[in-house]
């Protein structure tokens, strides 16, 4: 008898809960006032207020200051030859992947790409030469969409530095010159450029050196190395700084297989910019030049010439007949130490020193010659173009 009570009374307690149930979740206003509370009003959550759009370290708002101003550069050759390259392939030298023709592999032989710098409202672009080397034609496309033709303003191989100009309403506010005094090494910097032709990328790493030469790169080098990733594709588009000013044209990598390794150069706008105004002006780059081909001496070369281990200059294996140096009096063999006070520690220091001096401007070299210091004055010429390569 209790069993069928206790039954009983459990099955009309669950169809009681089961039907307060029912109407608590469907008709809860059957139940006159009676106040039901969801999980979810209970919990408080909290939101980002309207100025913390930025993720602390981000560089968001350098980003957007200089992108707008940089543009992917498509150019093609006439010529349906394909141009004579070295292979990086076969090349075991890795500083041949700086001059990454910037030709995708899918691509053909005649078309190339890279990237560039839109620097002033009127329309100046700023590019490396290999980037449009012999193109006979160069499309831009902006950051907006738009494609528009491009002419060459002029170009300088020896800094790898061109200057293309476009005709175009309403262009991108152009990009914020920095100044390379402001630069240190550990520094914060931004690669702007499209490599690879996947479209307009951004990678950040830091200033790693300053003042890089000696690499065989260009004639003349001051290089900033960074370690940004730059690729492919990257060839002329811009090294910013945290602030998104333009503080380097991106021109070369080390590199083993051709993409980044982190070890990225680029040519600083100081450098930049003396060779832009000098191309907008004259139309190309006047450099001093005297005619000689120097070479380093090293210590076996100090013995094999009798000289002391201590003596600094470069030795002068070569004079070109009629030049400068040659009527100067300058002779093979001569051992050249200092231009006008001077001195001369390598080839390096040597080309650049006479390079900043215009043409037809009279200095003073000191050489040495079968252990007596000669000081000769030499009329300094015109660097002539360097010699096309095909």
């Amino acid at each position: 008898m209790l069993n069928r009570l206790w039954l009983t009374f459990a099955q009309a307690v669950t169809i009681l809960l089961a039907a307060w149930f029912i109407v608590t979740t469907f008709q809860p206003q059957w139940l006159g006032g009676a106040q039901v509370s969801s999980f979810i009003e209970n919990v408080s959550l909290r939101e980002t207020a309207q100025d913390d759009h930025l993720s602390p370290g981000s560089y968001h708002d350098a980003v957007k200051r200089s992108m707008p101003a940089i543009v992917n550069i498509f150019t093609s050759k006439a010529s349906t030859k394909p141009k004579s390259r070295k292979s990086d392939s076969n090349n075991p030298d890795p500083f041949f992947k700086f001059f990454f023709g910037d030709q995708p592999p899918e691509e053909s032989p005649s078309s190339s790409l890279g990237s560039g710098v839109l620097v002033s409202p009127e329309g100046i672009i700023l590019t490396n030469h290999h980037v449009i080397s012999d193109a006979s034609d160069i499309d831009i496309a902006l950051a907006d969409g738009r494609k528009v033709k491009a002419q060459v303003i002029g170009s300088d191989p020896d800094t790898d530095i061109a200057v293309l100009k476009i005709e175009a309403k309403h262009l991108p506010i152009p990009i914020t010159l920095g100044k390379i005094d402001s630069v240190h090494v550990g520094d914060v910097v931004l690669a702007i450029g499209n490599p690879f032709g996947v479209g307009q990328t951004v990678t950040s790493g830091i200033v790693s050196a300053l003042g890089r030469d000696h690499l065989g790169i260009n004639t003349f080098e001051n290089f900033i190395q960074t370690d940004a990733a730059i690729n492919p594709g990257n060839s002329g588009g811009a090294l910013v700084d945290t602030r998104g000013n333009l503080i380097g044209i991106n021109t070369a990598i080390y590199s083993n297989n051709g993409g980044s390794m982190g070890i990225g150069f680029a040519i600083p706008i100081n450098l930049a910019k003396q060779v832009m105004e000098s191309i907008i002006t004259n139309g190309n780059v006047t450099r001093g030049w005297i005619g000689v081909e120097p070479q380093n001496l090293s210590k076996e070369l100090l013995v094999s010439l009798g000289l002391p281990p201590n003596t600094n200059g470069v030795l002068l294996s070569g004079v070109l007949e009629g030049g400068p140096a040659d009527r100067a009096g300058l002779k093979p063999g001569d051992v050249l130490m200092a231009v006008n006070n001077q001195p001369i520690t390598d080839v390096r220091a040597l080309l650049n020193q006479v390079a900043q001096l215009g043409p037809g401007n009279d200095v003073n070299i000191k050489i040495l010659r079968k252990g007596k210091e000669l000081v000769l004055p030499v009329q300094i010429g015109k660097r002539p173009k360097p010699k096309r390569v095909n």
